[in-house]
């Protein structure tokens, strides 16, 4: 089980070193805000919206690693996909996240299963959520900008 911590550890530290799409975007036709009030990480996240498929999608901000590796992990996960395909992963991710959903199969979400730890820690469980919680804002129409309670 320590390799399988050290992997996870080393995968959201590469993450947070090297977050992939970290950027501005210029094109970008839903810009979502998010925060985390209890460890100060913030987002502001970019999607490109061609239809209903993320064509491209981006973030720029500050937080901890789970945070950055969340975000970073996640827009790799989405882009490319249709928006209810990026909602209903939303869904897996949040209920690995937070435990309320027992069926989530961690090795069905892939590299995104380093996270299934998360919730054994209930004050990190924002910081790997915030991303996705302003993903979901953003595919909604009315885009409003998110702050974790839950």
């Amino acid at each position: 089980m320590s390799d399988l911590t050290d992997l996870y550890q080393e995968v959201i530290l590469e993450h947070k070193r090297h977050p992939r799409n970290f950027r501005p975007m210029l094109g970008a036709n839903r810009n979502v805000d998010g925060h985390n009030p209890l460890c100060g990480d913030h987002i502001h996240l970019h999607v490109k919206l061609n239809g209903d498929v993320i064509e491209d999608v981006s973030f720029e901000g500050a937080g901890c690693a789970i945070s950055t590796a969340s975000a970073s992990m996640m827009t790799e996960a989405v882009k490319g996909k249709r928006r209810a395909e990026a909602q209903a992963l939303f869904q897996r991710v949040h209920g690995l996240l937070t435990g309320e959903d027992e069926g989530v199969d961690p090795s069905a979400l892939g590299r995104l299963a380093i996270f299934s730890g998360v919730r054994n820690f209930p004050s990190r469980v924002k910081c790997a959520s915030l991303s996705w919680h302003t993903l979901n804002a953003a595919l909604r129409e009315d885009g409003e900008d998110v702050v974790t309670t839950e």
